[in-house]
């Protein structure tokens, strides 16, 4: 595969920040130049993945990426870290503990208390007391060994050697979705067609890169657990779904080659979402799929279930969309102010919440 810079393919949705905390780059050896005075001295660099995020009054306004519901509470995270936490429905928000400064994208709840954060340099952060707290389950710079000891013991060459490329990239590669069915069984999705499973709570992960059908390691966008089938999503039309016989990510036929943000859905529909508007609903579990008109011409970069079963789609420039049918039809939220939009869950029984560039904000449903 052509491997386009990364950042420009995520950006084009508006799913990760443009930049994030720089990582040091590896250089020839130099001879030492003499010492600075200490008035001039620049500080010494410390790696994101060794600093704890700094809590900030102002990290509710700043870009937050991904949003979750642990049991009645909100929680949002995003850049440098960021965690929030709400228990009033989203009118007030408290910061978390975070062992990173890692640009965090993606967030899930599995239940009240265990929760599970994702995103750049590989990292995967867990939390047990609702968002509070967090602690460092697994970062890039211990991929590679993951990787390569399940590989081997695999015994599969060709898989063994990719292992090896990406274990020799480091922390490079972000994590770029996260999805817990249960406390003890989750999946973590990413750059590159990175794709590993727990099926004991975090304490062991196992790789199945040779488990889906993705030859050219097309990013993954999405993954999600709907109406009992689990499905995967990513760029240049990759769709898939577990097949649990024959033990694999099998690829779906969709209608639509462009990348995949999103999927969201429940026992009567599933839905995929993309670029420039495009969004696919399959009503027989993913054999079939048919496009649906939406009137937007940008992407459509999250989606949630409203508290009375409707589905929302929200859009990169700030557009809600509902859907009353199943997904059938969408209706634009006429809204006082576009809010471009990252994430989006249900708030209350009448409320959304949107992150985004401008951070974490409320909207009242009619």
């Amino acid at each position: 595969m052509q491997r386009r810079t990364l950042l420009q393919g995520l950006a084009a949705g508006a799913v990760l920040p443009l930049t994030g905390p720089a990582r040091p780059q590896a250089s020839a050896p130099t001879a030492a130049p003499a010492a600075a005075p200490a008035a001039t001295r620049a500080p010494a660099f410390r790696d994101v993945l060794d600093t704890p995020a700094r809590p900030s009054p102002l990290a509710q306004r700043s870009l937050l990426s991904g949003l979750a519901r642990a049991g009645q509470r909100l929680v949002a995270v995003g850049q440098r870290g960021h965690v929030l936490t709400s228990d009033d429905g989203g009118q007030q928000w408290l910061g978390a503990e975070v062992p990173v400064s890692s640009d965090l994208v993606a967030v899930s709840f599995p239940t009240t208390d265990i929760g599970w954060a994702v995103g750049h340099d590989g990292v995967v952060l867990k939390s047990v007391d609702g968002g509070r707290r967090w602690t460092r389950q697994l970062d890039g710079r211990g991929l590679g060994a993951v990787l390569v000891a399940f590989y081997e013991r695999l015994g599969d060459a060709r898989w063994l050697s990719e292992a090896k490329r990406l274990a020799a990239q480091g922390a490079e590669n972000p994590w770029l979705d996260v999805h817990f069915q249960d406390a003890r069984n989750g999946l973590l999705v990413g750059a590159f067609g990175l794709l590993l499973r727990t099926a004991d709570g975090g304490q062991t992960w196992e790789p199945l890169l040779h488990a889906a059908e993705n030859p050219k390691g097309l990013h993954l966008y999405a993954v999600r657990h709907i109406a009992g089938e689990v499905y995967i999503a990513g760029e240049q039309g990759l769709a898939m779904k577990w097949d649990a016989t024959g033990g694999r990510f099998a690829a779906m036929a969709l209608p639509y080659q462009g990348t995949l943000f999103g999927l969201v859905g429940h026992e009567r529909a599933v839905l995929a979402h993309g670029l420039r508007g495009n969004l696919l609903r399959s009503t027989d579990a993913g054999r079939s799929w048919q496009a649906v008109a939406t009137g937007v011409q940008v992407g459509l970069t999250a989606s949630t279930l409203d508290a009375r079963g409707r589905i929302v789609v929200v859009s990169q420039s700030g557009h809600v969309l509902i859907s009353t049918d199943d997904g059938a039809s969408f209706k634009p939220l006429k809204l006082p102010q576009a809010l471009p939009a990252a994430a989006v869950v249900s708030a209350g029984p009448a409320t959304l919440a949107i992150a985004g560039p401008r951070g974490v904000h409320t909207l009242p449903l009619s």
